[in-house]
């Protein structure tokens, strides 16, 4: 199993000291560092900035959200970046929901899946630089529809490093890994147990039967994003995440539409959810946090004494994740890599 180090997304401004655990991560021979975006940051840029001093270590967006650009400025940046990397880049895309997606970037969310299909179809053709783009769809046409009709088809002038840049999709419900598995290359789950491995090895062997014998993907990745804290008392491990727990499952959506939710409501915590919900959205973030029992953060974390992490990790390496994500500083690395390195 690779590790990959996740920045994730800005909250009021940079991360302290992002670019010396970049550096750490490459000299401890993680696989990847990957950045995120919410409604603030953006993905691409701190990547480019930050990745510019590494040489080796994979470049990925966990994610780039869909609505913010049209699918050829996406692939614009996607070949930039490749070019730039070497051939480093990985292009983490995701659907995010519909507060951010019509509240933030004013575009519709309907049919989500069905306009990811489109998305990453548009992206393929122009990395590919087979022709000329077109598109009719029922969310993208290129050239456009009922312009002024001056619009041609057109084809990249920059030649791609790659006419193949891996893309991965970011899924939580069971039809979006399906989705995943059918046009991607890998998929990044967020709250990932290995109590749902077969729930998702159901719904990646749903969408591999779909694609074609001559598609299938050599080696499909799973990167998911595991926090590790590796500290003598668990509860005070626990405690460091319980919060940020609390944010999505409580605050990150509205009622009846939380996709984070619904994850642990499948994981069989669905009272706990119902419970840390109704305390967020009601401003009591304390009782939401306090709602969260260490169980929870047990199935979907490695936390506790360096042992315990590496007796847990075993459960980890039979389910589908093929690599694990893990955030914090240069220190925060230095131990992970240390506890997980010894029990392989």
């Amino acid at each position: 199993m690779k590790l990959g180090y996740h920045l994730g997304y800005w909250s009021s401004g940079p991360p302290a000291g992002a670019l010396e655990a970049i550096v750490r991560a490459e000299e401890l021979g993680f696989d990847s560092v990957w950045t995120a975006e919410g409604y603030g940051s953006d993905a691409f840029t701190p990547l480019a900035w930050w990745g510019a001093s590494t040489s080796r270590i994979r470049l990925g967006t966990n994610i780039v959200q869909m609505s913010a650009r049209t699918p050829t400025a996406t692939a614009m940046t996607a070949m930039t970046l490749d070019h730039l990397s070497g051939g480093r880049f990985v292009l983490g895309l995701g659907a995010s929901g519909p507060q951010v997606v019509e509240g933030w970037y004013g575009q519709p969310y309907a049919r989500p899946l069905a306009r990811t299909r489109e998305y990453v179809d548009i992206v393929r053709k122009v990395v590919a630089r087979e022709r000329p783009v077109t598109h009719e769809g029922d969310f993208f046409s290129l050239p456009l529809a009922g312009g002024t009709g001056l619009g041609k088809p057109l084809k990249s002038t920059v030649h791609p490093l790659r006419s193949h840049i891996p893309i991965h999709l970011a899924a939580e419900g069971p039809k979006n890994v399906a989705l995943a598995a059918e046009i991607c290359d890998g998929w990044l789950p967020l709250f990932f147990s290995p109590k749902s491995d077969a729930f998702y090895r159901t719904a990646l062997a749903e969408g591999f039967a779909r694609r074609p014998e001559q598609a299938q993907p050599e080696h499909f990745e799973v990167a998911a994003s595991v926090p590790v804290i590796v500290h003598d008392d668990v509860e005070h491990a626990a405690a460091l995440i319980k919060p940020s727990l609390a944010l999505y499952i409580g605050g990150m959506g509205a009622k009846g539409v939380n996709f984070h939710h619904d994850v642990f409501a499948r994981m069989g915590y669905e009272e706990v959810a119902d419970t840390v919900q109704e305390h967020y959205l009601a401003g009591r973030k304390e009782d939401a946090v306090a709602a969260i029992p260490t169980s929870l953060v047990e199935d979907t974390s490695l936390i506790g004494p360096a042992e315990k992490i590496r007796e847990e990790l075993s459960a980890w390496e039979e389910t589908v994740v093929t690599t694990l994500l893990v955030r914090g500083d240069a220190a925060t690395l230095q131990s992970v890599a240390e506890v997980l390195s010894a029990s392989s």
